[in-house]
């Protein structure tokens, strides 16, 4: 583990790190249980944004999303004591699921503290895999709160949804894969909310590429990165607004310092360009693919990257749509 200074409005702090041998190490650990997922190509979408695209397709993970991934390494790598009183975490979805199921496989129950506006689909996914779902105001605050008042009653041990280093090894385990794939990328790009894929793809691309830059792409209606990485400092997000529900969070303590390391820029995009991208990429490659994951097409649809001639590996970091609520 490497160690970063963590500069947020109050006073500086040491915290560890994960490096490319704790996600080569998850990706050991989380192997077989996982899938290893494909990356597609795209001809209709390369012409419309001038470049080579590589769609690293997440939506066919566990749980339909990439969280499976640093959910599982979490909860693999817990003691046997760590588990006895059951997991407990926070989420808009997809982290839920993706505990649950993890806490599944070892055996334990599992508690997931959902915001009262979470998407029903994404809450009937989570119940599915037996966890027990307590509901919040939309809010980071209400989240913490609730979280920790669960934690202190029941005994529940914590994985957070991205500022945990075994949680951004195993999210880092994806850019592995999509590496070892696709070489010689120019450029990788993956959505940003609290930071997890987003520091664990740059962790990876970093080491084994370096050579490439490392774009996140965020809703203009929750840019505390974009803001953060200019400012130099986590600036949280408020009230967020968008359609990307999975990317509502604010940055962690963790990831930022590792996004402001290896990251090249943070762009953000409109709602009515993630609408698009969604739409595009269902209709192009037939991929479903939810509002998150449609962020980084959005910004090279919009023109705010540089994607002239270049080769894109693209995360898609999920697939779980409410069907009954599309955007369209």
């Amino acid at each position: 583990m490497s160690e970063n200074t963590v500069f947020t409005e109050n006073a500086p702090r040491r915290v560890r790190s994960p490096t490319l041998a704790d996600v080569q190490e998850a990706a050991a650990r989380i192997a077989p249980h996982i899938h290893r997922t494909p990356v597609i190509r795209c001809t209709a979408i390369d012409e419309m944004v001038g470049a080579s695209l590589y769609f690293k397709c997440e939506n066919f993970q566990k749980v339909g999303a990439f969280k499976f991934r640093g959910a599982c390494n979490a909860v693999l790598s817990l003691s046997e004591a760590e588990i006895s009183n059951g997991i407990a975490t926070h989420s808009s979805g997809n982290h839920g699921a993706a505990v649950a199921l993890a806490a599944k496989l070892r055996g334990t129950s599992s508690v997931v503290v959902m915001p009262n506006n979470t998407s029903a689909v994404k809450q009937a996914a989570v119940a599915h895999y037996g966890a027990r779902i307590i509901h919040c105001e939309p809010n980071e605050d209400s989240r913490t709160r609730t979280l920790e008042a669960i934690i202190e009653a029941e005994g529940r041990t914590l994985v957070h949804p991205f500022d945990d280093v075994r949680v951004i090894a195993g999210q880092g385990t994806a850019a592995l894969e999509l590496i070892e794939q696709e070489p010689d990328l120019d450029i990788v790009m993956a959505p940003v909310g609290g930071g997890g894929l987003l520091s664990g793809t740059a962790t990876v691309v970093a080491a084994l590429s370096p050579n490439t830059n490392i774009i996140g792409a965020e809703p203009a209606g929750a840019d505390d990165t974009y803001r953060s990485f200019r400012a130099g400092h986590i600036i949280p997000v408020g009230v967020p607004n968008t359609i990307a529900d999975g990317l509502r969070t604010t940055v962690g303590e963790l990831t930022f310092p590792i996004i402001t390391r290896h990251v090249t820029d943070i762009v953000r995009v409109s709602e009515a360009a993630i609408v698009e991208a969604m739409r595009i990429t269902w209709q192009r490659t037939k991929l479903i693919i939810e509002a998150s994951a449609a962020v980084p097409l959005a910004a090279l649809l919009e023109g705010t990257v540089d994607a002239r001639d270049a080769r894109i590996g693209i995360i898609v970091s999920g697939g779980n749509v409410d069907l009954d609520a599309l955007p369209w």
